[in-house]
């Protein structure tokens, strides 16, 4: 505490700073919250998860192409969000490579830039961790009558 030259008494208190302005009304400093992730550790399977789901919003995207993922997903019957998405997360960053088949008709870049918005912005809403890359590798094109085509042409056959 301080005393002024009118023998008021001053507080000083860093983390809530108060001014008073020529019309007597008492503003507050805004006070700067900081978070800190010091012994979080987040799995790649977190991150991939969450990149996942922010990969099946976006239009365009037909399927994640994966290995094992697509096998685990059938048997099990579950739906594998990080299927087809390999991450690196380091101590405050992530790397995240997205594989992916898009649908016949779909614009390529207008689809991958699209792909490393919403997953950057996701992954780093959610974890706090900074993405560094956002990778995104189209593996094929889905084309809408091919199922139909190939049973004809069975069925064509016989």
């Amino acid at each position: 505490m301080e005393e002024n030259e009118n023998d008021e008494i001053i507080e000083n208190n860093e983390a809530n700073e108060t001014n008073e302005n020529s019309d007597g009304i008492v503003e507050m400093a805004e006070e700067v919250v900081q978070t800190s992730t010091d012994g979080l550790k987040i799995s790649n399977d977190a991150v991939a998860t969450y990149a996942g789901i922010a990969v099946s919003e976006v239009q365009g995207v037909y399927s994640m192409s994966g290995g094992f993922a697509g096998i685990t997903e059938a048997l099990s019957g579950k739906k594998n969000f990080s299927k087809g998405i390999k991450v690196e997360v380091t101590e405050k960053s992530a790397k995240i490579d997205v594989n992916i088949v898009v649908e016949y008709g779909a614009r390529i870049p207008d689809v991958a830039f699209e792909i490393q918005n919403i997953v950057k912005k996701s992954v780093e809403g959610m974890t706090g961790l900074k993405v560094e890359e956002v990778n995104v590798h189209v593996n094929g094109v889905h084309m809408p009558n091919t199922d139909k085509d190939e049973e004809e042409t069975e069925n064509n056959m016989e």
